[in-house]
């Protein structure tokens, strides 16, 4: 009896998953190429190994495609997040933090790449990528807030301010993307603006514990 051939045994959903991981690996090397300007539905179809209906038929517009792109990289990375500090609370999910965004940014450059790329050109869109952004952004924030919150070694004089220390981490971490950005091949400056990340928010923590 002839064995059936391995596309054959796929259900639908599980075509889908591979048709979609094709496709936002496609979308992502178009934009990091050619900036999401340049990148078109149908050219992600094709460079996926599709037909160039294929993308307009899977997301609609360009728009949702990009949402797609936010979401993935962004749940992707989330995750890995949520793994390395598992546990974790204070300063040393905070380091660990640091440590897995400098990792995500050498070990997966395309994907972080085209993630900012599009939060940079994207967040006065004012459509459905601002939320998208928005919600990210926020899910970072409400992470290390909740760090410093049930840290048992942060003094309670520090509570009252984690949340702007919480949104000063995220904006120095999107500053250091913006360097890692325009200097991508300067991992040593990269690396030591991660690290000297560290050394800032220990000093803030201790600052504040020590008053």
């Amino acid at each position: 009896m002839a064995l059936k051939s391995p596309s054959a045994r796929l259900t639908q959903a599980e075509r889908t998953e591979i048709s979609d991981n094709r496709m936002l690996e496609a979308a992502v090397e178009l934009i990091v190429d050619r900036g999401p300007a340049a990148t078109s539905l149908k050219e992600v179809g094709l460079k996926a190994g599709y037909s160039r209906g294929l993308a307009g038929q899977r997301f609609g517009s360009k728009d949702k495609l990009f949402s797609f792109v936010l979401r993935q990289v962004g749940d992707s990375w989330l995750a890995q997040l949520k793994q390395s500090t598992d546990q974790q609370t204070g300063l040393a999910a905070i380091h660990d933090a640091l440590d897995e965004h400098y990792k995500f940014c050498v070990e997966a450059p395309n994907q972080v790449r085209a993630f900012y790329t599009l939060w940079f050109e994207s967040v006065n869109a004012g459509s459905e990528l601002t939320k998208i952004i928005g919600n990210i952004h926020n899910r970072r924030h409400q992470d290390v807030f909740a760090w410093i919150m049930t840290d048992s070694a942060v003094g309670n004089r520090i509570k009252p301010n984690a949340d702007a220390i919480a949104g000063q981490f995220c904006s120095s971490v999107i500053g250091i993307v913006y360097y890692w950005l325009a200097n991508p091949s300067d991992l040593k400056e990269t690396r030591k603006l991660h690290d000297n990340l560290k050394k800032t928010m220990t000093l803030m923590l201790a600052s504040e514990q020590e008053e």
